[in-house]
């Protein structure tokens, strides 16, 4: 993975700095956490097309074991972004864990299963509707809209339309119409709007995860507005005394989680790079 030692950027903010100085004292107490689309895998027109990094599953491979957890926490199917990803049967990645649909899924390598709620009625009916709704909006597929079925969710992509911010534009407020009609919420992402349950979302999932591994502090990478909610968590728990550390995987599509991380890198490559850094950065302490 070439030598990383000497390249581990440091971070603007004092907390950054507190957050990752805790995560080398004592790295067998902290949890990696990570999004997926856009911080492991570079975003792509077809989500289904997604992969991660090429230097991903190997920079995991190597941090995974000199830590307390790794997570992947993703507004995906879980069983998706570990196929996806690459992630299974990987050596080194025994422990890892995915949350997916923001925590309503988890699946862990130890037993390689998918737990997971039963369907939210408000996302089938939901869907049922979005075609004629986009219809009646003009914005169907003839348009460059496009309907992904996540399962426990469902989203409506723009990015192949021939304007794809004004279309994301114009469908934002009747889908969040939409979404409350049917007692769900309206996750606005790049390009993406999704209509999913409410009460969960990657903030609750990172709490969650922490506590239940006993963490003593936490690295969180993400780059769109689904992860804000896990940047607010992470600020949160600053408060109350657990050091932490926010990157941001830096895109020009979206801005303000470059301006709230205490740590900006180049996309997924970049996060790789911080990855392969930080082991081994940590095996040398060894």
């Amino acid at each position: 993975m070439g030598s990383h030692q000497d390249t581990l950027p440091t971070p603007v903010t004092a907390a950054g700095r507190d957050g990752l100085a805790a995560l080398l004292d004592r790295p067998e107490r902290a949890v990696i956490a990570l999004d997926f689309d856009g911080t492991l895998a570079p975003i792509v027109p077809d989500p289904e097309q997604a992969r991660a990094h090429p230097g991903a599953v190997p920079a995991l491979a190597a941090l995974a074991p000199l830590v307390g957890r790794v997570a992947v926490i993703t507004g995906r199917p879980a069983e998706v972004a570990v196929r996806l990803g690459g992630f299974g049967g990987v050596p080194g990645l025994e422990h890892l864990v995915v949350l997916g649909h923001y925590g309503a899924e988890r699946w862990d390598a130890v037993s390689g299963a998918v737990q997971s709620p039963p369907e939210d009625p408000g996302v089938a009916a939901a869907r049922a509707e979005l075609p004629a709704l986009l219809a009646d909006l003009d914005a169907g597929e003839d348009r460059g809209s496009w309907i992904e079925e996540k399962g426990r969710a469902v989203a409506v992509h723009t990015r192949r339309a021939a304007d794809p911010e004004a279309l994301f534009a114009a469908l934002r407020t009747p889908l969040a119409a939409l979404a409350t009609r049917h007692g769900l919420v309206l996750e606005p992402g790049r390009l993406v709007l999704e209509l999913r349950p409410a009460g969960m979302d990657k903030g609750v999932a990172l709490t969650d995860c922490l506590r239940e591994s006993g963490a003593e502090s936490v690295l969180y990478a993400g780059d769109d507005l689904g992860d804000l909610a896990a940047f607010a968590a992470v600020e949160r728990l600053r408060g109350e005394g657990l050091p932490g550390l926010l990157v941001c995987s830096a895109s020009a599509e979206v801005r303000e989680l470059t301006d709230r991380a205490d740590l900006a890198v180049d996309g997924p490559g970049g996060v790789v790079a911080l990855l392969g850094a930080l082991a081994e950065r940590v095996r040398g302490a060894r």
